[in-house]
């Protein structure tokens, strides 16, 4: 019977599919980031605006730690849709055991770099000034859980794989759940300040792995957790790694973009501007939410089926996913648009950052209506095993357009420079996905289905 529901990804109605994936991986992202979110609330309006900047500062460094498990993860993620779709349990099993020996390996070792060098790394990062503290404290309690994180990562995108999205969907709002609980205890009532609100997203990490844990040791999963698969296996390692640095190098500069993001905008607009790029940030991680979730969704589905070779299957999915996505990130940017300023409200009530902020936040979401092109293309590279296309895609919005863009533009522009860099950025890098995208469809997927 377990084996019929990964069945289902190569036989069920493509739309259908489409939304049984996406909507529980939404719900997943949306608590997550409605975490984060309300994570930011607490903290701005129980400790102050300066926390927020904190956060903002300690987020790229422990983000790039976890990434690595999201980069395992979905690497991995891709391969056992692919061996499930040609009835390789056994396969599936061994690629799991790896991507949790990988993970342990290097993050383990990463997070005892970051506690050395702790005091190096927060001002590089942008924690300067006042908000050096709170963002010190934050960052020594909140860096042990990383590797939970981590792990939590890799679990939840194998469970997807299987074709269990409901369960993926648990595994991100357990701990969204616990955090947002926790804060509450931590730093409203027991007054414990921004090590409250580490110590709540540490035992939320640890909450959420060990949902998974109970996932794959009940039976509930096609998979098997045995010791013979606890093995390094180095064609399985390579194949992990090699799809696995497309994520983990999106997310690396993600971690670039936040560190030049805070020390730019601290040398143009001071500690007030890092504060509105915390909201706007937190903004980011959750407007989006359905399109990352189609995003989600889509994943399996094209794997699997170019894994059957049901090459039609694979391009109904991508046009599919392109339409759904990208009328509700047209809705995303609707609602920025004329809600801006009650947004911010939310966060804070300091009246430079009222001030600013909404004004920053439509240009960054300027070009949400055409993302989805930009999300989907990348994505589908990724799904069939194309590392280097994946990766290149990948890296075109923020590393080839974003990064070089937020240097030159404010000596021109001043301030607005930086912000101005968000929507040129996506409207380039949809150009070019859109372009090799189209290409692939007819080079290679439509003569594969004749």
């Amino acid at each position: 019977m377990r084996q019929n529901q990964s069945d289902s990804l190569g036989t069920a109605p493509i739309g259908k599919l489409l939304i049984q994936q996406a909507v529980p991986a939404s719900i997943g992202i949306l608590v997550m980031s409605l975490n984060v979110v309300v994570d930011t609330i607490f903290v701005g309006n129980w400790i102050g605006a300066i926390a927020i900047a904190a956060i903002n500062v300690v987020l790229p460094i422990s983000f790039f730690i976890s990434a690595i498990g999201m980069a395992v993860g979905i690497g991995g993620a891709s391969i056992i849709s692919r061996a499930l779709g040609k009835n390789s349990t056994y396969r599936a099993s061994r690629v799991l055991g790896n991507q949790i020996l990988l993970v342990l390996t290097v993050t383990l070792p990463m997070v005892m770099f970051g506690i050395l060098m702790a005091d190096t790394l927060i001002p590089l990062f942008g924690g300067k000034g006042a908000i050096f503290e709170f963002a010190k404290n934050y960052y020594k309690i909140v860096l042990y859980g990383v590797p939970l994180l981590a792990l939590s990562m890799v679990g939840s995108n194998v469970i997807r794989a299987e074709g269990k999205p409901a369960f993926a969907m648990m595994a991100m709002i357990i701990p969204s759940v616990l955090n947002l609980v926790l804060d509450y205890i931590f730093i409203f009532i027991f007054e414990w300040g921004m090590e409250g609100a580490a110590w709540a997203t540490v035992a939320s990490y640890a909450g959420g792995l060990g949902y998974i844990l109970y996932f794959f040791l009940s039976g509930k999963s096609e998979l098997k957790l045995r010791l013979t698969y606890f093995r390094f296996h180095f064609p399985i390692l390579k194949e992990i790694s090699a799809l696995g640095f497309v994520t983990l190098s999106r997310q690396a500069i993600v971690s670039v973009t936040y560190l030049l993001m805070n020390n730019l905008l601290f040398q143009y607009g001071g500690e007030t501007s890092v504060a509105a790029y915390g909201i706007i940030g937190r903004m980011l991680m959750f407007a989006l939410f359905p399109v990352l979730g189609i995003t989600q969704g889509f994943l399996p589905i094209a794997g699997y089926n170019y894994g059957a070779h049901q090459f039609s299957r694979v391009r109904e999915s991508i046009n599919r996913a392109i339409f759904f996505a990208g009328i509700l990130a047209m809705a995303i940017f609707l609602l920025i648009v004329f809600f801006s300023k009650e947004i911010v409200v939310i966060f804070t009530r300091d009246v430079e950052i009222v001030t600013i902020a909404p004004k920053y936040m439509r240009w960054v979401f300027a070009a949400t209506p055409i993302i989805a092109i930009q999300l989907i293309g990348a994505a589908y590279f990724q799904a069939i095993g194309k590392a280097v296309p994946a990766l290149l895609l990948t890296l075109t919005r923020q590393g080839f357009f974003f990064i070089p863009l937020v240097l030159v533009l404010p000596q021109f522009f001043g301030e607005i420079g930086i912000w101005m860099a968000f929507p040129i950025a996506d409207v380039l890098a949809t150009l070019v996905t859109g372009y090799f995208l189209n290409r692939e469809i007819k080079k290679n997927l439509i003569p594969a289905e004749q």
